[in-house]
This record gives C-alpha cells, structure tokens and sequence, in this order.
C-alpha cells in the first residue's frame, strides 16, 4: 500500500483529495508492481484511456509524463490503464470491477449533482464532504483485487519520444511540429488553421448549393 507521505504529495500535487485521485493511486500500486516506476528516461509506459484525476496520481507515482512521451492518453472515456515495461515488453492492463466503486450508486450521484450544480444545501454540503472522505479512505484501504482487474495484455511499446523539426505555419505564422504540418492549396498549414481552411471549403461549398 502506498504510505501516508507519498499519498499527500500526489494530493498536493492534484490539488485536492477524491475519490478518482485515491483511484488512481491504487492503479498507480498495480503499474509499480507489475513493472515497475520509470527511472531512466521513458523505461516505463503508462497508456491511460481517461483524462480524468486518477490520472495525476499516476503521473506522479511512475514518472511517465506527456513531457518524457511515456504518458500516452487514448480518449477512450474508460478508467483503465496499460503499463508497459520497455525492457522486457511486460504489459499489464488495469481496469475496475463493475462492483468495485460506489461511484454509480444513485443517491451518491444525486447529491454530486446538486453540489456542482451550486444547487446543494449545507446539509448537502456536510454529507458530500464527509461522504467523500469516507469513499477515499475505503478505496486506500481496499484489497486491489477488490477494485481492480489485472490482466496481461499483448501490446508493443509506443515508439520512443523524438525530437521534431518545427516549420512555420503559412497561415498564422506559427511553428507546428513537421510532423503535424498539412498541405493545402501549396500552402503549409498547421492543424488549426488546415482544418479552419476545410471548413470553410465546407461553407463555401454549402453556400454556392445554395444560392
């Protein structure tokens, strides 16, 4: 289990307690585990299909960041993680059990609601704020396998992070990433401004259809 210090400097790192925080902190237990923490450049990866808090706890926990490119975030809208040992290919998907979170228990999400909402009473309040702490402290506490399945998984490394040629962007004057660069018209665009030139293609297009 990760020691009182550590989980208050991934607390502080976050910014504030809760129960997607103290998730992540016991994925982060499984990735630690199963293949270790990065220690030398991206020797580590943690793929996470979620942007969510949890995610904090595992940046901080393994050493995999955007900025190292051994953080890779798959917009899948799940609360599962792969971790993935570049030495040996050891991968290890984390994914929760159905029955291993209150966090889709009806009253629960009611009173979330009106807290967020600022609709909540102080009564409201009270309960949200004590309820919290006692999810937290019941997730910290929980056998992994209670939370968590773990299961090996089949998956090669993404490639290793490399450093770009940057080139200006015809259109707004800004440097992109060669590699992110389109071409448009015998124009070199970066993303924001090649899609902004397709939809007005699109609208240029609506337009003429219909006049």
């Amino acid at each position: 289990m990760i020691d009182d210090e550590t989980v208050a400097r991934v607390v502080e790192f976050h910014g504030h307690m809760c129960a997607g925080l103290a998730l992540g902190i016991r994925a982060a237990e499984i990735g630690l585990a199963e293949v270790g923490r990065n220690r030398t450049g991206d020797d580590v990866v943690a793929v996470v299909e979620t942007d969510m808090c949890a995610v904090d706890a595992i940046q901080l926990l393994t050493g995999c960041t955007f900025g190292k490119g051994n953080l890779v975030h798959r917009d899948h809208g799940k609360s599962a993680y792969t971790f993935i040992r570049r030495a040996d290919g050891k991968a290890v998907r984390v994914s929760p059990r159905p029955d291993g979170s209150d966090g889709n228990d009806s009253t629960w999400l009611a009173l979330f609601a009106r807290v967020r909402t600022g609709t909540a009473t102080a009564e409201d309040k009270a309960a949200f704020i004590a309820g919290q702490r006692e999810r937290c402290t019941r997730i910290l506490e929980a056998p992994l396998d209670e939370l968590y399945e773990v299961r090996r998984v089949n998956i090669a490394a993404p490639p290793r992070a490399r450093v770009m040629a940057s080139l200006d962007c015809d259109a707004c004057g800004e440097r992109a990433a060669e590699t992110r660069i389109r071409h448009l018209d015998g124009q070199s665009l970066c993303l924001p401004c090649f899609e902004d030139a397709l939809a007005g293609d699109v609208r240029l297009s609506l337009t003429t259809r219909s006049s």
